[in-house]
């Protein structure tokens, strides 16, 4: 497929006439082409326009063709074939076996939220039948569905090009849930944008579906994201990335006349709690996996363990020495973008001229010019405490911070002074339970997602996962951008109250037409 550089709005491809924009390739600085023209306010108005003009329709198509229409897509990412690897290999660095498997995730999340369409268990559908002759007050008919929200502007980020971009979690929910889609691509990987971008376009056009269904915009800086969050016809946003990116955008969205939810997942260290008993019987192996997660990708997963916190002595010694040891064997690795490998330059920067944190290995230096050189740092528990930018300041990379403790109450004092994290790990056996059971009510309160004995860097696309966390984990901590349950963001209740027969949705009818799982008169049916 020939790559146009084009905005596609509907079932065209537009030429934009703002600033333009050009994919890098990492590993080597080189400029590719087709160069991007980032698109205009009216451009933004044109999409949005269209997506209001389908959603009436498109939120009301059946289960079936619904579910086939995601599918649609899946397949069309597909047929795509070799270019598509190929184009995300040379916009981000990353190596061939990692982008097929993502292309492998985008699409099974895909397939997966078409089996969740089918099942129409996110309708949630909740009948109470009247009870005229009640007392001492007779009960009306009241019948409750979940619809979509409305268009949803969705901004694809720079780490996952396919997974979490312009078909990824987001994307899919939202189709799934009813809602058109515009998405603002990542200026990182526009011709990867393009490529996935082109498949969706295809399949609404396969399944005759209104053209407004999905629009892809692009444009460099905030001012095309900016106002696609402001204009009024978007109803929920969906962001991945930093936080000033996030803040920014929920700050538009509340501003508005009308305030809509942002979904954003924004900022998370994923502290790894390193309890003595496991640490004592295999801290060899748990630094050989924490190596392995820290280092994976060039450690640019929004999961990456960037702090471990352990209580001080021969065993968190040994810890160390294992896990430098195995640092300085690591090779480096090309960062996604310049200014990725630049931000995570100075977040090492800062670490190493801290006062009072220590440098306690690095990686190999390599040779690209924007190679990811691993870094491990290590500082007191008093001082870390004390210090709430070593708490809070994300190094997106492979950099992590080792908290050295002097008690097992000093673990729960730094449990209780994180912000919101999308993950907590606990390392432990059998004799840390007890000391395990008092950190886990406050991982509760500050983590998404609490792991035992395993490492963040895995996220399972499935009907339990939860991908979110408190702020500034993610803007909503009652959501999860990966599984099943990613659906709910793009929904809201409505009850119905005495409608007539032939007015109430399929879902709602007498005898369940859909042959839905519901809840009758307070017991499941179906």
């Amino acid at each position: 497929m020939t790559l146009e550089g084009k905005l596609l709005i509907g079932q065209e491809a537009v030429s934009g006439n703002s600033t333009a924009i050009n994919a890098v390739d990492p590993s080597t600085g080189k400029t590719l082409d087709p160069t991007y023209a980032g698109g205009s306010k009216a451009n933004v108005e044109r999409a949005c326009e269209l997506a209001e003009a389908a959603f009436s329709t498109y939120r009301e198509t059946s289960l079936e063709a619904r579910a086939a229409f995601i599918e649609a897509i899946a397949s069309e990412i597909e047929a795509i074939g070799d270019d598509l690897i190929e184009r995300a290999m040379a916009e981000t660095g990353l190596p061939r076996a990692r982008l097929e498997g993502e292309r492998g995730r985008t699409c099974g999340q895909l397939r997966l939220f078409a089996s969740v369409v089918r099942a129409g268990e996110w309708l949630d559908v909740r009948l109470d039948p009247a009870l005229p002759d009640r007392q001492p007050m007779p009960r009306v008919d009241l019948r409750q569905r979940h619809v979509a929200l409305g268009p949803v502007a969705v901004f694809g980020p720079s780490n996952f090009p396919l997974a979490f971009s312009v078909a990824g979690g987001d994307t899919a929910s939202a189709l799934a849930a009813g809602c058109p889609v515009v998405v603002k691509a990542h200026s990182a990987h526009p011709g990867t944008s393009e490529l996935v971008g082109r498949a969706v376009q295809a399949a609404v056009a396969k399944c005759q579906l209104p053209e407004g269904v999905f629009s892809l915009l692009f444009g460099s800086g905030r001012e095309v994201g900016a106002a696609l969050v402001a204009d009024p016809r978007i109803q929920a946003v969906g962001f991945t990335g930093s936080r000033s990116g996030g803040t920014a955008l929920i700050e538009i969205a509340q501003n508005r006349a009308q305030p809509i939810p942002v979904y954003a997942e924004m900022s998370s260290i994923n502290p790894v709690f390193l309890l003595p008993e496991a640490l004592q019987a295999r801290g060899k192996a748990i630094a050989e996996g924490f190596v392995g997660s820290l280092t994976m990708g060039a450690g640019q997963f929004c999961t990456n363990p960037g702090l471990i916190i352990g209580v001080k002595g021969e065993a968190l010694d040994a810890f160390l020495k294992a896990t430098g040891e195995a640092l300085k064997a690591s090779a480096a690795q090309t960062m996604l973008t310049p200014t990725t490998h630049r931000a995570y330059q100075e977040g090492v920067e800062r670490l190493s001229n801290h006062a009072k944190v220590r440098e306690v290995a690095r990686g190999q230096a390599g040779d690209g010019p924007h190679d990811c050189q691993a870094a491990l740092f290590a500082t007191s528990a008093a001082d870390f405490i004390a210090d709430a930018s070593l708490q809070h300041e994300e190094v997106f990379g492979a950099c992590s911070l080792v908290v050295e403790c002097t008690t097992l109450e000093d673990l729960r004092r730094i449990a209780e002074r994180l912000e919101g994290q999308l993950t907590a790990t606990l390392q432990l056996d059998d004799g840390d339970v007890e000391a395990a059971r008092t950190l886990l009510p406050v991982l509760e309160r500050k983590a998404g997602r609490v792991l035992a004995n395993g490492w963040p860097t895995g996220v399972e696309v499935c009907h339990a996962m939860v991908h979110g966390g408190p702020f500034p984990a993610t803007s909503d901590a009652r959501s999860t951008s990966v599984g099943s349950a990613a659906i709910q963001r793009f929904l809201r209740p409505v009850c119905y109250q005495n409608l007539p027969a032939g007015l109430l949705p399929e879902a709602l009818q007498d005898g369940n037409p859909l042959n839905l799982s519901r809840l009758y008169g307070g017991k499941r049916e179906g």
